[in-house]
């Protein structure tokens, strides 16, 4: 019956200390689920020089690859592993990537008779451009045909947004597919003024805050000279840049040959503990990436009560509401800085947008998610799942 203890295997290519959304959120949920009594177990990538702490976290031997830095790729043999596998009689798989580790899982679930539920973390083919050794088009291809394969041997789908569930309608996923956004946190009670200061922002100035990897499908040009256009108008304005990747430098040149470098400040990676005091000592939330599920992030800006400046598109959009807890835009840098400079100058709008952000952000508790989302792992294994849920179904 449902509300029983489960035994789970999570299985995925990305977990701590990986710092991406992937990771977030299996991270979220198994200490989601752990509070409500289940059993958790985790296998996933090795990470060079991370100690593992908990027992339950099993790593497959992995490589650092040049195409992805920073992002471990496991390599066979993974059958030494099937022995700790078969010790635990799992109840329910669940796979939060299609590729080397969720290929295993799937296996593993197929050989063992274990139903498998699979989430759609990432929009997988706007990464093409990180295997520069074959064309774009090609490795689109091959990765829209792979994810076609995955997602319809699997028992049921979890997407965090529409956005992602309509993408895979489009490539003809039979699966069922249930909406469930990711849960965050509660946000912590901190001291904005002193946080402000030990980061070197003014009472009088207003901070811009991006927090995500610096990449080039995240979109940052845009961000960059929507902040440009922004701070000519605003001598107050300031842009923190939480994270790191891959075109950390090109955009760091980018701030200097726009004449805001001055303005601008790179944190570098911050582990994802230690988030929290950015999102509290900032004023808006502004996040231009068009490759996103959902936008984690945003709900997490949100619970701090920032008003949020966010491109629509993709899933990133999907926790806005546009003239309620925050400001949609189109992909262009006009439209981008007048929202911003819209809310930095109507305190009124600014007020409504916070008050209604701290409000919504509440919706996406991490209670909310992992109540949804052993009701679809019941589903899956034939159980009968709560009326309650809320889960939205396609």
């Amino acid at each position: 019956m449902p509300g029983r203890p489960l035994s789970i295997a999570l299985f995925s290519d990305s977990a701590l200390p990986i710092l991406n959304g992937v990771s977030v959120s299996i991270d979220g949920l198994m200490k989601g689920l752990r509070e409500q009594g289940h059993s958790v177990h985790l296998f996933c990538s090795g990470f060079p020089g991370h100690h593992e702490q908990d027992p339950n976290v099993h790593r497959f031997g992995a490589l650092l690859t040049p195409f992805a830095k920073g992002y471990p790729l496991s390599v066979p043999p993974f059958y030494p592993m099937l022995r700790e596998f078969r010790k635990h009689r799992f109840d329910v798989i669940h796979t939060h990537t299609p590729f080397t580790v969720g290929m295993v899982g799937l296996r593993w679930a197929e050989s063992h008779e274990i139903p498998i539920v699979s989430t759609y973390h990432t929009l997988y083919d706007k990464y093409a451009h990180y295997i520069p050794v074959l064309p774009k088009r090609y490795t689109r291809y091959k990765i829209a045909k792979h994810t076609n394969f995955y997602y319809n041997n699997v028992d049921h789908v979890i997407t965090p947004s529409d956005a992602s569930s309509r993408w895979l309608q489009r490539h003809n996923i039979r699966t069922p597919i249930s909406v469930v956004p990711t849960g965050i946190p509660v946000a912590k009670s901190l001291n904005q003024a002193s946080i402000r200061a030990k980061l070197g922002a003014r009472p009088d100035q207003k901070v811009m805050l991006y927090v995500g990897r610096i990449a080039v499908e995240k979109n940052l040009s845009l961000l960059f000279q929507a902040a440009a256009q922004v701070m000519r108008d605003d001598p107050r304005t300031l842009l923190w840049v939480v994270g790191d990747g891959p075109a950390r430098e090109t955009y760091r040149r980018m701030a200097s040959d726009l004449g805001i470098g001055d303005r601008c400040r790179f944190f570098g990676f911050v582990p994802r503990e230690k988030v929290d005091p950015y999102l509290a000592a900032a004023d808006l939330f502004v996040f231009p990436s068009m490759t996103e599920t959902q936008g984690l992030v945003v709900m997490e800006a949100m619970s701090y009560g920032l008003p949020s400046v966010v491109v629509h598109a993709g899933g990133a959009g999907d926790a806005v509401c546009d003239g309620r807890n925050g400001l949609l835009v189109s992909n262009d840098s006009a439209m981008m800085s007048g929202a911003i400079k819209r809310l930095l100058s109507d305190e009124s709008l600014y007020n409504h947008l916070s008050e209604h952000a701290t409000i919504d952000a509440r919706e996406y508790s991490l209670p909310n998610m992992v109540r949804r989302i052993t009701d679809i792992y019941h589903s899956a294994m034939g159980e009968p799942a709560s009326v309650k849920a809320g889960i939205h179904v396609l």
